[in-house]
């Protein structure tokens, strides 16, 4: 088994949580420390990976000169100009709520081949800070009979979150608005919706809006460590073997109390990486059948007073 580290070619340091995609419609994450397991006994039929990661160059590696270390270049910044805020200006705080759920039946399945982005308008012409995003979250009862009742013990999970931020580019997720890289776990034990306070990353909110995105890496162990997680599930059938991706907890729960259709998912380990908006006609689902049109995310932003 061979454990590949994925490293910055300057300073050498991990690179983490970087994606490796097979280009097949496969792929998979290296953990905290940049690392990730690759043997060819597991993957055969691959000649090539693509390792890419926020604020890098995409690299093309073959398998066959494959080393223990993958080094990627820094890619020259295109981000805007950080806006500093002084420390004591004054502010009002707004929140637009999340939108819950706790149907099984009205959720999204995540899968770690998928990335989910929500826009949202920018709510205020003055300067505007994003301080904290509330992912809603759908818990499982361990009893299927007691799942409608709200003290009934849950199933366990501990998952691992990547979140992003981007430019709103004519309607689609454009330039990411920070490389930094963000994450959080996520656990029955936190009730049904994540606050994840982003407040540290200054992040303005351009004058087009911006989009949001959630995307799993993958289980981890009890201290937050990402596991060696199994991506796709093999069923055997008559034409052979088919891998159907794997699902995930938690489940997002998707709403029909937003008209417009804000949500846009794209598979992450497909050349291009094209964003499609979910919506009838573009994407197959049960869930746009019922008129469940967007992950009802929610937030909490600043609203700066001029001076």
């Amino acid at each position: 088994m061979a454990q590949i580290s994925i490293k910055d070619s300057k300073s050498e340091t991990p690179i983490s949580y970087a994606t490796i995609s097979f280009g097949d419609g496969q792929g998979l994450f290296a953990d905290d420390e940049g690392l990730f397991i690759f043997t060819e006994k597991l993957y055969a039929d691959i000649d090539t990976l693509y390792i890419s990661a926020l604020g890098y160059t995409n690299k093309t590696v073959a398998t066959s000169g494959l080393g223990k270390i993958i080094l990627l270049d820094e890619e020259v910044s295109e981000l805007d100009e950080v806006i500093l805020i002084a420390e004591g200006r004054r502010f009002k705080e707004e929140t637009l709520k999340p939108y819950l759920d706790d149907d099984y039946y009205n959720c999204w399945l995540p899968t770690i081949e998928s990335e989910i982005a929500v826009f949202f308008n920018n709510p205020d012409p003055a300067l505007t800070k994003i301080s904290t995003i509330h992912f809603p979250i759908t818990l499982e009862s361990k009893d299927w009979d007691k799942r409608n009742r709200k003290n009934a013990d849950k199933k366990p999970f501990s998952t691992l979150f990547k979140v992003k931020f981007y430019k709103n580019d004519k309607g689609t997720p454009g330039q990411v608005l920070t490389y930094e890289n963000i994450v959080f776990r996520a656990t029955e034990k936190g009730g049904d919706v994540y606050n994840l306070d982003v407040s540290a990353y200054n992040i303005t909110i351009p004058k087009d809006g911006f989009f949001v995105s959630l995307q799993v890496l993958g289980y981890t162990d009890k201290s937050g460590k990402l596991l060696p997680n199994k991506k796709y599930k093999e069923l055997k059938g008559p034409e052979g073997t088919v891998k159907i991706p794997t699902n995930f907890r938690p489940l997002l729960p998707f709403t029909d109390e937003i008209s417009l259709h804000h949500t846009y998912i794209k598979r992450v380990f497909i050349g291009g990486n094209n964003w499609i908006q979910f919506k009838q006609g573009n994407i197959e689902s049960g869930l746009l059948k019922k008129g469940l049109n967007n992950y009802g995310i929610g937030f909490t932003y600043k609203v700066y007073k001029d001076e």
